[in-house]
């Protein structure tokens, strides 16, 4: 579908990322600067961000009146949800957007073998239970892989935690060891 004429083209994913990290730079630049201009630029872009936190809670606030389902749309956009953590104005806790970072990366895992499932979060870490296929958790670069992709997801949707740490897979059976299985039981003495 066409834009209309005279209206400005929209940033892709890759627009935003290099305009994210651009404005980085400038305010590590603008914070390292000595003298009063400097404070006073970052004192403007810290009011500047308030002002479109304030902005940004009043589109949730009509959007949630309006259309609920609307206002979980708006949180669930990426780039959304992230600015409406970092004005703390998400309406789903860290909590739920973890689970589901967790569910959408558990049928990929479940492709290769082995499952992933979150265990709880805990002030601001995540757990997450991680079956990778012939071992544990933690062995072998596959493993790590798998991890490290789980962790980052996590920590996207839900930025405010600080960590996500593997929990032990527990074993729902004992080993028996073969040669065990394979020869009979002594008979105790006096009973044929």
């Amino acid at each position: 579908m066409a834009e209309p004429a005279g209206t400005p083209p929209r940033l892709g994913d890759d627009g935003v990322a290099a305009r994210i990290a651009h404005i980085d730079e400038l305010l590590e630049k603008v914070e390292t600067a000595p003298g009063p201009t400097a404070r006073a630029a970052v004192d403007a872009v810290r009011a500047l961000t308030e002002v479109y936190g304030e902005a940004l809670a009043r589109v949730l606030d009509h959007a949630d009146h309006a259309d609920p389902a609307l206002a979980g749309q708006l949180a669930e956009d990426e780039l959304l949800g992230h600015l409406l953590v970092l004005h703390d104005i998400h309406p789903e806790p860290p909590e739920r957007r973890a689970a589901r970072a967790v569910e959408r990366l558990r049928p990929a895992v479940q492709e290769r073998g082995g499952d992933v499932e979150l265990v709880d979060v805990d002030e601001r870490t995540a757990r997450i239970r991680l079956d990778t296929p012939g071992c544990g958790s933690g062995c072998g670069s596959a493993s790590t892989e798998v991890e490290d992709a789980v962790r980052e997801a996590v920590l996207a949707a839900a930025p405010e935690l600080t960590a996500v740490e593997p929990v032990p897979v527990t074993g729902t059976g004992t080993f028996v060891p073969l040669d065990t299985l394979t020869r009979r039981p002594a008979q105790p003495q006096g009973v044929s």
